[in-house]
């Protein structure tokens, strides 16, 4: 038994230089105390439903300080917390959500009992004597082997640039590469090879970079960003190698019932055909969030006419929500669920979102958030899982690329049983 002795929450800073919790966990094994740390990141593209995270709304940070979670991790959440058994996630997480109370933790927040969730997991991994993943792995029953696809978000619009473009992330897919440690190889050469096509173009300023690592460039047609990436990968000729993705993010231009891409307003019905147009002209092989986080109609249609061919993912859809997952299910929406701990706060949760998702067949892309810290949790998850595919944002600033370094730690340590990616759609 490893118990629970200090549990400590406190405030840091994430990507964007906004508060975030960190907690650390002190635990007692083998009559010695131990420590682990895990931190919460936070999105700025939100999905209505997501779990609430809990600021102060006022005072220092602009209101965006997170001592009000602090103090209930230090008067609520600790006190039922110490002696538990750090091996036993479930219960621990349990009894965080009924001490909550809430459907979205708007009791305690979300970024509390995260926080506490991702620790728990780190301290049962060293209790066991075991890797983070391995110890995910037991969680939800499989036998970690397998790395993930890094999709790399290298152009960046909607809520994560100051640019015009609509369409919130870019991506490239090197589903092609034989392997992970390849796959970043391209990735990472296909970034440096698009920042100088960027800066000849349109001049030093293209190749600022938004939220999360991708570059912004003064472009306002959603397809330039495709054309310049093709671009790159011909020149290195990966053009063979790599698929293209999207996070459209359509809640964040849809407005009384149209959808407004390019100055031209679109109900759901068109916007589908202009997807389809995308689909037909470019290598895309993934589409994320392409409607409004509640037009069922619209992801319904969509994944009949595409869902054979292309993944479509439910991201503000699903909310990383087995409640939301099962409506999706029903009405024949989607065929992936984006996987993000924190839209529903706690580890327990969102494996169990992940394991519904597979045994009803969609696939799974876990997922970073634009407010990320140096924590690479994620990268252990997305192996525990075998899911094959994980977003992380460019690769560039360490809180991405911190992610995708500890991928490359694991698949060193696999060594010849590492097995790469999920091609099932990805692969085009």
């Amino acid at each position: 038994m490893a118990s629970i002795t200090d549990i400590i929450g406190r405030q840091i800073l994430d990507s964007r230089g906004n508060p975030t919790v960190e907690v650390e966990l002190k635990f007692e094994l083998e009559q010695r105390e131990q420590m682990v740390r895990a931190s919460v990141p936070s999105g700025a593209s939100t999905g209505a439903l997501e779990a609430i995270e809990l600021r102060d709304g006022s005072g220092p940070f602009r209101g965006k300080g997170v001592t009000k979670a602090l103090e209930k991790i230090q008067n609520v959440l600790k006190p039922k917390l110490i002696g538990q058994d750090c091996t036993n996630q479930k219960a621990i997480d349990d009894i965080m959500l009924g001490l909550d109370g809430t459907e979205n933790k708007g009791e305690l927040g979300a970024n509390a009992i995260l926080g506490i969730s991702a620790a728990v997991a780190r301290a049962g991994a060293v209790s066991k004597g075991v890797t983070l993943y391995e110890h995910l792995g037991s969680i939800s029953n499989s036998k970690p082997e397998k790395l993930p696809i890094p999709v790399m978000n290298i152009i960046n619009g909607g809520a994560h640039a100051g640019n015009n473009l609509d369409f919130q992330e870019f991506m490239i897919i090197p589903s092609g590469a034989a392997s992970y440690s390849e796959a970043v190889q391209i990735g990472v050469e296909t970034y440096a090879e698009l920042k100088g096509i960027l800066g000849k173009k349109f001049g030093p300023n293209a190749t600022n970079i938004g939220d999360e690592g991708g570059f912004a460039p003064p472009l306002n047609d959603v397809e330039e960003p495709f054309k310049l990436i093709l671009e790159a990968l011909t020149e290195l000729g990966y053009e063979k190698k790599v698929k293209l993705g999207i996070d459209v993010a359509a809640s964040q231009f849809y407005k009384d019932k149209k959808y407004i891409i390019n100055k031209k307003e679109l109900d759901y019905s068109e916007l589908l055909e202009f997807y389809k147009n995308l689909a037909s002209t470019y290598p895309i092989v993934s589409i994320e969030d392409p409607f409004d986080e509640e037009d069922w109609e619209g992801f319904t249609a969509m994944t009949k006419e595409l869902g054979n061919k292309i993944q479509i993912v439910g991201d503000d859809l699903f909310v990383t929500n087995v409640k939301r997952i099962k409506i999706g299910l029903e009405k024949g929406a989607c065929n992936s669920v984006l996987l993000k701990v924190n839209q529903i706060g706690s580890v327990s949760e969102a494996i169990g979102a992940a394991l519904y998702a597979f045994e009803n067949d969609y696939t799974i892309m876990v997922s970073h958030r634009s407010g990320e810290t140096e924590d690479s949790f994620i990268a252990d998850l997305a192996v525990s899982l075998n899911c094959g595919q994980i977003k992380s944002g460019a690769p560039a600033r360490s809180d991405r690329t911190a992610k995708y370094n500890q991928l490359l730690r694991i698949e060193e340590q696999l060594g010849s049983n590492a097995k790469y990616g999920d091609v099932r759609y990805l692969s085009g």
